[in-house]
């Protein structure tokens, strides 16, 4: 009996070690469930790399690495050599200044940011904030107007984002954003860029707009889906970042394409 009794109490001294090995390994598991469920969203959802930048206040997707912002007289006076030196390692590439809006409206900033943008060297980009209701071919004499487009900038970008309140302004909306682009295609012979969100785009982009380069706002999504792919091109995915040179909240964009169609939406 005490021999048996021995070798039973060896049996549970050797199982000790295995029994350590098995809580370890349970724990380790554990953590790794742990750490994955933290880093998916930011590396293993979607592969766009969130990653936050202290100088721009915001998460930014380092997948990408043209990043640029949108202003308008909203910004108020913008220092724009701290905007080209705001950061050494992800740097302010290209920036978008409202040039226009409806028939009539100038922003009253966009000749002096359009001038200093290009003296620090970003590739600059000028829009027209697109009024429904209005004249379609008011509106582009507006912009053409006001915005002369040298070799090297953005083509024009038409802000298409409202739909306006009244039914028979909806109806026509196709057929006069229509008129719009063509009086931009005819004067600057190029395709204009469209900016617009995900409603707008599945209402009237979608089938009536598709050979056109898109740019996307949406803030929610930590990956744009839900696009033709071969046109889309810029993504506008925070509205609150900061930027050295401009005071408040300012727009950050990223392009999404390969690099190599960075020249195909720029005058030659």
């Amino acid at each position: 009996m005490r021999k048996k009794k021995k070798n039973l109490t060896n049996t549970a001294n050797q199982q000790k070690p295995l029994v350590k090995r098995i809580i370890n390994l349970k724990t380790l598991y554990a953590l790794i469930v742990i750490l994955l469920i933290i880093l998916y969203p930011v590396y293993v959802s979607d592969g766009q790399k969130w990653t936050y930048v202290d100088s721009f206040g915001i998460k930014v997707p380092l997948r990408y690495t043209i990043h640029g912002i949108d202003v308008s007289h909203h910004n108020k006076k913008i220092d724009w050599h701290k905007v080209k030196n705001s950061n050494d390692n992800v740097g302010v590439t290209f920036c978008f200044i409202k040039a226009t809006e409806g028939t009539d409206l100038k922003d009253q900033d966009f000749q002096n940011n359009w001038r200093e943008a290009k003296k620090v060297g970003l590739i600059r980009g000028a829009y027209h904030f697109y009024v429904p209701w209005s004249d379609p071919v008011l509106q582009a004499r507006n912009f053409i107007n006001t915005v002369s487009l040298d070799g090297g900038d953005f083509v024009p970008v038409v802000d298409f984002e409202v739909q306006g309140l009244n039914k028979k302004v909806r109806q026509k909306l196709v057929a006069n954003v229509t008129t719009f682009i063509e009086h931009l295609k005819s004067h600057y012979g190029v395709d204009p860029i469209i900016y617009t969100n995900k409603h707008i785009y599945r209402q009237y982009i979608k089938g009536n707009f598709d050979n056109y380069p898109l740019w996307i706002s949406d803030y929610e999504s930590r990956k744009l889906e839900g696009f033709d792919n071969s046109n889309l091109i810029l993504w506008q995915h925070s509205t609150n970042g900061r930027l050295d040179g401009i005071s408040g909240d300012v727009d950050f964009n990223v392009f999404v394409a390969s690099k190599s169609h960075l020249d195909d939406i720029c005058i030659k």
